[in-house]
């Protein structure tokens, strides 16, 4: 099944899984100038993936509406995002011996499971700041063959240095097939860990660890999670807003944290 989101891959995506063998089921393939990304597409795959358990497909793909993301669903309706994308593919470069550099690029988004299934396969993963900008510019500097974000984003830079959702699918369909594994199986291989994020008003955007209070409680959380989780502290890039982000084992034990240090910051920063 494939989810044109109305935009850039309508008439490009059924013609080219119709080219290489595949019934198509298509949605989100009727543009009208004003219904891109309308409830459809790579950030809304409900529908793809009610489409996909009805009709029984094996798998399905949804864009969004410039064509340079792809997000998946598996034969059960489960989406399976960016981060599951990068080691499913990373892997299948590494069998190949075309993984180089031995590391793939992802932003501090992507969720700490990618990072620990990565490791044991030797694999190191490089976090960027938020942005598929960032994230190309660290595959040119390390001469990296793979890097991506969460939102499905994907950067093959053997073919180009840019996401397209195309290629990020071929890219998907090429490792089912070599690989002989469903979607799903595949995609199992990530355990994604429970995430919180906490934003808190700032009325001015210190140095955090010149607050000795907040450097204190960011210092007693990173020591909880060290080693099984992942503390992120950033102010918003657009807004007066500190983002406390934690992921870890346990979603009550992390969100407690989590508020411990929104509670310091709006003592002393709020």
């Amino acid at each position: 099944a494939v989810d044109c989101a109305n935009g850039a891959t309508t008439i490009a995506a059924p013609e080219l899984f119709g080219s290489i063998g595949f019934e198509t089921v298509v949605i989100g393939n009727r543009p009208d100038g004003r219904n891109i990304n309308l409830d459809c597409g790579s950030t809304h795959p409900e529908r793809l993936a009610q489409t996909v358990v009805e009709r029984e497909c094996a798998m399905g793909v949804a864009f969004d509406g410039d064509g340079d993301r792809a997000i998946f669903i598996d034969h059960r309706g489960h989406v399976v995002d960016g981060d599951a994308v990068l080691l499913m593919c990373g892997h299948q470069l590494l069998r190949e011996g075309r993984l180089r550099g031995g590391a793939i690029v992802a932003t501090v988004m992507s969720n700490i499971g990618l990072e620990l299934a990565l490791r044991p396969l030797g694999i190191e993963l490089v976090r960027t700041a938020v942005g598929d900008k960032y994230v190309m510019e660290e595959m040119l500097k390390r001469d990296l063959a793979l890097g991506g974000e969460q939102s499905g984003h994907i950067i093959f830079s053997e073919y180009l240095f840019t996401g397209d959702g195309l290629c990020t699918a071929l890219n998907v369909l090429r490792t089912v097939a070599l690989t002989k594994r469903t979607l799903a199986d595949l995609a199992s291989d990530l355990v994604s860990y429970p995430q919180v994020l906490l934003n808190v008003r700032v009325r001015e955007r210190r140095d955090l660890e010149t607050v000795p209070q907040v450097a204190a409680a960011m210092a007693r959380v990173a020591a909880q999670v060290e080693g099984q989780g992942r503390l992120l502290v950033r102010y918003s890039g657009t807004e007066p807003l500190l983002r406390v982000m934690i992921e870890g084992q346990h979603q009550d034990e992390i969100r407690t944290w989590a508020q411990e240090i929104v509670d310091v910051v709006k003592e002393h920063l709020g």
